[in-house]
């Protein structure tokens, strides 16, 4: 359901409850006497669920009124009979108790936004009282019971997303005369004929909301005794269904002139039919993510009738409209916001659209539309509130008919090839109501004027990537996010002690030519998340009041001049995810307290450092830990065991999607967290989101270590990059090394090992970087297809090692042997590559099955968490498979 179908739907139920409890006088936990039939249904209905949370932890024999149990509502014009079970959200988990046909004056039950599991008790249609029934946001399974049918005196269904369930026939609907809402998102209506037939019906269903039910593949929606009939649905919601234009005659009947809110998004429209835009009463019009390629101005041009009255918002964003903004759009009198951004619009902007009267927010990112109004036109327009033109062709001058949109509020010109500098009198157009400023990513130069007015309470202000100089001078105290990143501002950060009132969330200065130290006045910083200062020359010890930000999630230091050893405050600042101190001057033995207080981390980066001592073991606490990079520090003694308990690098699956959402959110402005320069193979690397989600990392090289590789480590085989070279290990490599078969990249070169290089490292079929070079290895290199492939660098320094792809022969060995299994490899490597055919086509349709059900989770803002996921899962393929082929022509040369 969309979040204002969700919104309104649920505004019209708190309106129902107050009528409702206004006529009843109902009262909830008063001095009504629990009945004690009713007492033992609830008991039983709790003893099948458990309750992490603690939420019905009142619900106990020994309390004997159960009237005043948490979520039971009793009724005193029912002789104080429980009349509402309310446990919406509650993390209850387990089976919904057939126990509740007990609770025969029962009329409101919610379940919603829990984990129930097993089927819907049909029994539940002996409740005759109930007149609202919420079951969404389960995990229920099996099939809808028809019983539901007898509930005769319901007003409100709502059964969105409630599992795997499923529906042979809507008839049993029929008799719910008195049906309001009815929300069944989710569930597959594909074999559910005259669905439509059956929704008309119904004489006072207000609200229908069948997102993702699979109607496109309904043979026949609808009979012809129906299509003259007409509905009284206000709010109607067909998103994610796949439908054509081939629907719009069946669309018809379920549209009248009550209808005030219409979606349609999320499926393969290519175009409106003209009886949309005599629509009087429609406010809201959604029609985003629709894959048909439309013309923006025959779009238009049908939605220009009576519709063009009423419509106060058009959300089409991320569709396939082509052409232009039309003269047309100067009917739309009523519009207020408008979201067109990521479509294909090009060309002129009609005049008109600035004319519109009431236009507050306008949404035009990512286009192509290059005419923008003049200066003197735009004198007069100072209605715009909110405008977004990221992406678009306003370059390369900066433009200047923006000053004269004197309310703005929030202003985004990210992208768009503005080179040029910004007239000083920009910056106090707007006293004190600024709350986002977007200008990223241009080339605009010069320097940036106090920031300390002009900006309201939890402001935004994102001027990173350009060419800003100079020093920063005062910041005001009300922002929530500054974003001052990769350009040119130079001096100290002292103007952080003027910003006192503990707004900011997000502060990133990192990139500049920032220097001195960090001031010791961050006390107030109690709401920040992120602080991002990488890549500056800031120097010095830590501020102690570092420990004072207790919501830290985001902690990048790198690349700095910072030195002594790391403040023990940061203990304080448990949520931490990400910890970065890496190139600095840090000194002293690791904190001990990391893997105590910190146990949030899937980021900890000391590299390139002055750190000694020996590895605390309680850094094997870190459960979470998926990059951990201690190099090139003067850290002795051996490699922990223990590191077997890092526990996401040997889950299996997709286990990454817990961690998907590592990024900090403030209104439409998302900035993402995950973001680290580690060392692959043999370079310097930056992992960002899309990347960074699937990797697990070890890097302990460049120190003093000792000892044996434990054998514990082989554990870890969801592990992709491991490398400890360049240290003082000894032993032989661990024999079971070959089971961590999600290995990349494996170094362990420049160390004293031993022995044969183990036999099971033939199965690590996955390897593209192997260097076990400088060390005292011996006997034969095993035979795979993979391990001939690199390069005899990557072998040297091991006197004793013969066998390809070293010259050097093993004992026993005959040219035409070793030629017999070159050829052999080459001929397994094309049957690897046919193989390959078939995995490729699995993942294709693998890939493509999660984006269909995934498109029913997410909605335009929130911005695709599952799709960043889908993101990183295809750039994971496409390295595996580019590895594979390179390997494959490495041995056909």
């Amino acid at each position: 359901m969309h979040p204002c179908v969700f919104i309104i739907f649920s505004l019209l139920l708190f309106c129902l409850e107050i009528t409702t409890a206004n006529q009843l006088a109902a009262v909830g936990g008063g001095d009504d006497k629990c009945f004690e039939k009713e007492k033992d249904a609830l008991l039983h209905f709790k003893s099948l669920l458990q309750d992490p949370s603690d939420r019905i932890s009142t619900w106990t024999a020994e309390q004997d009124n159960c009237c005043q149990w948490s979520g039971v509502t009793c009724n005193n014009q029912t002789g104080g009979h429980v009349t509402k079970l309310d446990l919406m959200n509650c993390g209850l988990v387990g089976e919904i108790s057939h126990s509740l046909v007990n609770l025969t004056y029962l009329n409101y039950l919610d379940l919603d936004f829990n984990s129930f599991h097993g089927t819907i008790p049909a029994i539940i249609g002996s409740l005759t009282q109930l007149s609202h029934l919420f079951l969404g946001y389960n995990n229920l399974n099996g099939a809808i019971p028809p019983e539901l049918g007898n509930l005769t005196n319901l007003q409100y269904l709502y059964l969105s997303y409630v599992g795997m369930c499923r529906l042979e026939n809507l008839e049993w609907l029929s008799p719910l005369s008195h049906l309001v809402g009815l929300a069944m998102d989710g569930i597959s209506l594909a074999k559910t004929n005259h669905w439509v037939d059956v929704t008309l019906s119904l004489p006072n269903l207000s609200l229908l909301s069948l997102s993702g039910c699979e109607l496109s593949q309904v043979i026949y929606p609808y009979s012809s005794s129906f299509l003259n009939s007409s509905s009284s649905i206000h709010i109607l919601s067909l998103k994610n269904n796949n439908l054509t234009s081939s629907m719009y005659h069946w669309l018809f009947p379920l549209t009248n002139n009550k209808l005030y809110i219409l979606d349609l998004s999320g499926n393969m429209l290519d175009g409106i039919p003209k009886y949309l835009g005599n629509l009087s009463s429609l406010e809201r019009f959604y029609f985003y993510n629709n894959s048909g390629v439309i013309k923006f101005p025959d779009f238009v041009k049908n939605l220009s009738g009576c519709t063009s009255l009423s419509l106060q918002r058009l959300s089409a964003s991320g569709s396939q409209f082509t052409g232009s903004l039309p003269d047309d759009i100067q009917k739309f009198t009523s519009l207020t916001d408008l979201y067109l951004s990521e479509n294909q619009l090009k060309g002129t902007i009609s005049k008109k659209l600035w004319e519109l009267p009431n236009l507050k927010y306008l949404d035009l990112s990512e286009n192509s539309l290059q005419e923008f109004p003049s200066s003197d036109y735009m004198s007069n327009r100072s209605h715009i509130e909110s405008i977004y033109l990221s992406s678009c062709k306003l370059g390369p001058h900066f433009p200047k008919w923006i000053q004269k949109l004197k309310n703005l509020t929030n202003l985004e010109i990210a992208n768009n090839g503005i080179s040029d500098t910004i007239p000083l009198e920009f910056w106090d157009l707007w006293p004190s109501q600024l709350t986002f400023l977007n200008l990223s990513s241009n080339n605009i130069s010069g320097k940036v004027p106090d920031l300390s007015s002009n900006f309201d309470s939890n402001s935004r202000i994102d001027l990173s990537s350009n060419s800003f100089d100079g020093p920063i001078t005062n910041v005001s105290s009300t922002v929530a996010l500054l974003n001052l990143s990769r350009n040119k501002f130079s001096g100290g950060i002292s103007f952080l002690c003027q910003v006192v009132h503990g707004f900011l969330v997000i502060l990133d200065l990192s990139h500049n030519f920032l220097s001195g130290q960090i001031p010791d006045c961050l006390w107030h910083f109690k709401e920040l998340k992120v602080l991002n200062l990488e890549h500056n020359n800031l120097s010095g010890r830590l501020p102690a009041s570092l420990g004072s930000m207790i919501k830290l999630e985001a902690l990048d230091l790198y690349k700095n001049a910072f030195s002594e050893e790391f403040p023990l405050s940061v203990k304080n600042c448990t949520s931490l995810k990400s910890l970065n101190l890496g190139a600095n001057k840090f000194s002293g033995n690791l904190p001990v307290w990391i893997g105590e207080s910190l146990s949030g981390l899937y980021v900890l980066m000391l590299r390139s450092n002055n750190f000694s001592g020996s590895i605390p073991l309680q850094l094997c606490q870190l459960a979470s830990l998926q990059i951990l990079d201690l190099s090139v520090n003067h850290l002795h003694g051996s490699i922990p065991s223990c590191l077997s308990n890092l526990t996401i690098m040997v889950q299996q699956g997709f286990s990454q999607l817990q961690n998907l959402d590592r990024g900090v959110s403030l209104g439409t402005y998302s900035y993402n967290i995950d973001h680290v320069m580690i060392q692959w193979q043999g370079t310097e690397r930056e992992f960002i989101r899309s990347n960074m989600v699937l990797l697990r990392s070890i890097d302990l090289s460049s120190n003093s270590l000792t000892g044996e590789i434990p054998y514990q480590i082989t554990n870890l085989d969801q592990l992709i990059a491991l490398n400890l070279s360049k240290n003082a290990l000894l032993g032989k490599i661990p024999w079971k090394i070959g089971q961590m078969k999600n290995l990349l990249t494996l170094d362990l070169s420049r160390n004293k090992f031993s022995g044969e290089i183990p036999s099971s490292m033939s199965q690590m079929t996955w390897l593209n970087y192997l260097d076990v070079s400088d060390n005292s290895l011996s006997g034969r290199i095993p035979s795979s297809t993979q391990l001939q492939t690199f390069d005899p660098s990557r072998y040297e320094g091991n006197l004793g090692l013969c066998g390809p792809p070293l010259t050097k022969k093993c004992h026993g060995d005959e040219e035409s042997g070793i030629q017999h299994s070159i050829g052999e490899s080459e001929g397994e490597g094309i049957d690897e590559l046919q193989g390959w055919f078939y995995v490729g086509g699995a993942i294709g349709f693998t890939v493509g099955f999660c984006i269909a059900c995934g498109a029913l989770l997410v909605n335009r803002r929130g911005r695709f968490a599952f799709f960043m996921f889908l993101d990183s899962f295809e750039d994971w393929v496409y390295v595996k498979v580019v590895v594979f082929i390179a390997n494959l022509q490495k041995r056909r040369t």
